[in-house]
Order: structure tokens, then sequence, then C-alpha cells
């Protein structure tokens, strides 16, 4: 592990593609905080990544050296009518969690969404996940619902809670 200062924020690459698709596969193999129980396949990550760019979607990865060590994404909706909605992802590896990273990714991604035009951005949280929705409540975000049995990871069915910030 490095120091804090070894840590950088940077918008996405190309260069980046393999080692997000590692972090985000450690982090969805780990079943506790992504519906992703793996990362998809390498060129199917490198496509996603690269419509982000294309399409100027907020991308922030945390690298230390090259390495990715932590993300956090806004896709914005498709349907023209909904343009000014995304849903955001995030995810940190496990070793450089509890030092305020999340904190730092979601800052620098949520300012570049409100500099994209973004009005709405919206997320699902593990219900039993309460670092990550204290985390949400504090930059404002608000519990909007509550899905029963919306995943279902090794028999397990697992709740998720709806919320979303609005900027107006």
């Amino acid at each position: 592990m490095t120091s804090d200062d070894e840590l950088t924020l940077f918008p996405i690459n190309a260069s980046h593609v393999d080692s997000f698709h590692r972090a985000l596969d450690m982090v969805a193999r780990e079943k506790k905080y992504l519906t992703l129980l793996e990362a998809p396949p390498l060129e199917e990550t490198r496509g996603f990544v690269l419509g982000m760019i294309e399409k100027k979607n907020p991308q922030i990865v945390a690298l230390v050296g090259d390495e990715v060590v932590g993300w956090c994404d806004i896709s914005r909706h498709f349907f023209p009518s909904h343009a000014h909605r995304g849903s955001l992802g995030m995810g940190v590896i496990p070793a450089y969690r509890g030092r305020g990273l999340g904190s730092r990714l979601l800052e620098r991604t949520l300012t570049e969404a409100r500099k994209a035009g973004f009005v709405r951005v919206e997320l699902d949280v593990h219900a039993d996940n309460a670092r990550a929705i204290a985390l949400y409540e504090r930059f404002g975000f608000a519990r909007e619902g509550v899905a029963k049995y919306a995943a279902c990871i090794d028999g397990n069915y697992i709740d998720t809670i709806g919320m979303a910030i609005i900027y107006r």
C-alpha cells in the first residue's frame, strides 16, 4: 500500500482499460457491493469505457502509478427525454477502503456531472451496505425507495435502496 500523496484522480482514458477491468473484477468477485459477480469480458469493458469517453460521461479513476484502485462513473440515460439523468456506479479495491477515497471519487465525479449538465444522478445500493449509504447521504443523496429481492447472489436475496440527488 502507498501513501495518499501517491494516489491521483484522473478522467479515465483508453490506457486505463486493462487496470480498470482488474479492479472491477476484484470488487465484483467479493459479491458484497456490486450486482456483477465478475467483470464482463475485457473487450466488453473496453467498449463500455470507450463509450463513456465518446459520450463525455464522467468516469474518474483513482490511480497508484498506472494501477486503478478505485473508480466512479455516471452513465447518462439514453432516452432523449431522460438525458438529464445519469446512473452512478463506483468501487474501491479492498486495500484502499476506509481512507476517504470514495469521498474523493464521488466529489470529483459529481462535480464533472454538474459541468456536463446532469440534473439528476441516481443509484442503487445494497441495503446492507451501511458505509456506502452514509457516504451517499453525506453528499446529499436522498433515499427514494426499496426494491425487495432486487438481486440474488449465491442464493441470497438482497434488497436495494434507490437513491438520487437533484441539482436545481
